[in-house]
């Protein structure tokens, strides 16, 4: 599929109607969800016929793309029941029978039978800025748990030195795809701009060669 192609398909999602601040909720814009899920498939070969998992998916926007992209299945994971219900209405809508969906605190999760259960992990997590501040890191140490290949986030731009610093620390591979301005429109209160724009970071976490290799055969 081309990306033009997949950017008017994912114009077609539904999203949040009222979104919570607590969560940061805020919905993957086609245009940015369609770029990174085609360079994925494209240049790392990493969504067809992958299992793939969708770390606070929301209303669905990555999990339906991946699986436009011929994923052989995608899991869904998130915290809200209403984002959920959503999602539910999204795949109805798009017949997609190989979507699961989970309801689950990420942050607290046992991992048990998600233990490097998907070849890929998408998200588009929450960057912890007015709320529950780290939780981006806590969402990438599950993500990175949950994949045995590699993981694909968007992260403000500002916190790369950190996330540098961690990926070293726990000893995997980390590459900015690319650099990205997140148009971010009026969706609380407190904005008091119709719409601004993020940098933020696509980046690429993968598993070193060896550990890679040892992670897929225990």
């Amino acid at each position: 599929m081309k990306l033009k192609e997949l950017e008017s398909c994912l114009q077609q999602v539904d999203t949040f109607d009222n979104p919570k601040i607590l969560w940061e909720q805020y919905a993957t814009r086609p245009h940015i969800a369609a770029c990174m899920l085609h360079t994925i498939d494209t240049r790392y070969d990493d969504i067809e016929g992958k299992l793939v998992g969708d770390l606070g998916c929301g209303c669905g926007v990555l999990s339906i793309g991946s699986l436009m992209l011929e994923a052989s299945l995608c899991v869904g994971f998130d915290i809200d029941e209403d984002a959920l219900e959503i999602c539910q209405q999204n795949r109805e809508e798009f017949e997609l029978s190989n979507l699961d969906l989970i309801q689950c605190d990420l942050c607290n999760m046992e991992m048990g039978r998600w233990k490097k259960s998907f070849d890929t992990v998408i998200m588009n997590p929450p960057f912890g800025t007015k709320h529950n501040e780290g939780i981006d890191m806590q969402f990438l140490r599950t993500a990175l748990d949950m994949a045995t290949t590699a993981v694909y986030s968007l992260h403000k731009t500002s916190t790369r030195q950190h996330i540098f610093k961690k990926a070293k620390e726990w000893g995997v591979d980390m590459e900015v795809v690319a650099e990205l301005r997140f148009d971010l429109p009026s969706t609380y209160k407190f904005h008091k701009k119709k719409s601004v724009d993020i940098e933020v970071d696509f980046i690429r976490f993968s598993f070193p060669s060896k550990l890679s290799d040892k992670m897929k055969k225990s």
